[in-house]
């Protein structure tokens, strides 16, 4: 029969937890109870909040004693990122679910990102409204708004969490039988401004048997990328969009970390780059621009996005940052250089236009890529045409079909 993992802190919301338990077991599914408060259960869970925080060498009455809630959390926390895949992997539980507030939160969803990618998981949270990003991370938990806080059962709350009790369930009982045939599968990065590129390409891998997983360049898509890239489900990278590392230097809103572009490398991955949209630092409503950016070259991209043309020393040291990366791949790495534009606003007659810029650019790029590990391609092309996005996917699938034939 299969199970729904319940976890969550059973001392302060042992009703509402009982409640859902109560709900999931009504539609013929096994539970598994997972407490992850200090003090004692409202009910008798199959995990005790001991064999949590015993996952990581502490004991819970000791930590009880001293009141601290901080470590508590920490402690409960560690616990459960170790103890939830550990179940997982054991065959315990076939999908997870839990409510919380930000404490609630905070314990349950670093088990919940442990777990991988596919497993059904879903919290309901009075943070969702937020900044959830820390919570989700690169995972694939389903966040759903509490609405009130989770504090008593009432006219409100009880809808929410039938809800969400009656969403798990169905996806833990039910299940797509359809199996794709298995393709090499490709990791590509897009924006708007970068999507004709993408599309083409993504057409030509695809009629060439490759499978094409598109990230959006917004931070969280570079991340999510790195870490499948990290987990060794991808074959071959098309990184045409890199446009986080200009938001990750210039203090924009969508960058990818310190770690953008380091995975494929490591994993010695066949990898084709570009420099789509390094032309863009991305900012919210054009209110939230920092004063010191007022009077820069700025382009309403919607109402909820700004976006500031980058100079030619912004440009120079993304080059040096995505130029360090590079240089340490293990594996083929080509970068392509699109020599008549970086994205769609970056051409003849649009606002980002730019060609001495862009080559401040290119130039910098060229002068700090080692040539021994980096194959450079300058293609006298906008990155959006058709023949750019052909030339970057067939480069690709050449590396690929080599790397497979080693």
């Amino acid at each position: 029969m299969k199970t729904v993992a319940i976890a969550g802190t059973f001392d302060s919301k042992g009703r509402e937890f009982a409640y859902i338990r109560d709900l999931i077991e009504g539609q013929g599914l096994k539970t598994l109870t997972i407490h992850t408060g200090v003090f004692a259960p409202a009910f008798v869970p199959d995990i005790s909040n001991e064999e949590v925080a015993a996952e990581v060498g502490e004991d819970i009455s000791a930590i009880a004693r001293k009141g601290d809630r901080a470590l508590a959390t920490d402690v409960l926390s560690r616990g459960m990122t170790s103890i939830i895949p550990r179940l997982y992997h054991e065959g315990r539980f076939d999908g997870i679910i839990s409510l919380g507030g930000s404490g609630g939160t905070a314990l349950v969803t670093p088990g919940m990102r442990a777990l991988p990618i596919g497993v059904p998981k879903l919290m309901v949270s009075t943070m969702v409204g937020g900044n959830i990003s820390g919570n989700v991370g690169t995972s694939d938990i389903i966040m759903m708004p509490s609405v009130v806080d989770v504090a008593g059962l009432n006219s409100i709350s009880t809808k929410i969490f039938t809800n969400a009790a009656f969403a798990i369930a169905g996806m833990v009982k039910f299940e797509n039988d359809n199996v794709l045939e298995k393709k090499p599968l490709v990791a590509a990065t897009m924006f708007g401004v970068t999507t004709p590129c993408l599309n083409e390409a993504q057409r030509v891998l695809e009629e060439n048997g490759y499978e094409v997983l598109i990230f959006h360049a917004t931070g969280t898509g570079g991340k999510s990328m790195e870490a499948l890239i990290n987990a060794g489900f991808i074959e071959g990278v098309l990184d045409i969009t890199t446009t986080e590392w200009a938001d990750e230097l210039v203090g924009g809103i969508l960058a990818g970390g310190q770690h953008r572009l380091e995975a494929a490398g490591k994993a010695g991955l066949p990898q084709v780059v570009s420099t789509g949209a390094l032309d863009m630092v991305n900012f919210g409503p054009i209110e939230s621009v920092p004063a010191s950016f007022k009077n820069r070259k700025l382009y309403k991209h919607n109402p909820m996005i700004t976006l500031m043309r980058t100079t030619k020393d912004e440009n120079k040291a993304i080059a040096h940052e995505i130029a360090v990366r590079l240089n340490e791949a293990a594996g083929q790495t080509v970068l392509m250089l699109p020599l008549k534009g970086v994205s769609g606003i970056d051409a003849p007659e649009q606002p980002f236009y730019d060609p001495e810029v862009d080559t401040a650019l290119f130039e910098a790029l060229e002068s700090e890529c080692n040539s021994n590990t980096v194959e450079i391609e300058k293609l006298n092309l906008h990155i959006n045409d058709k023949a750019f996005a052909k030339a970057a996917a067939e480069k690709l699938m050449q590396m690929m079909e080599q790397k497979s034939d080693q």
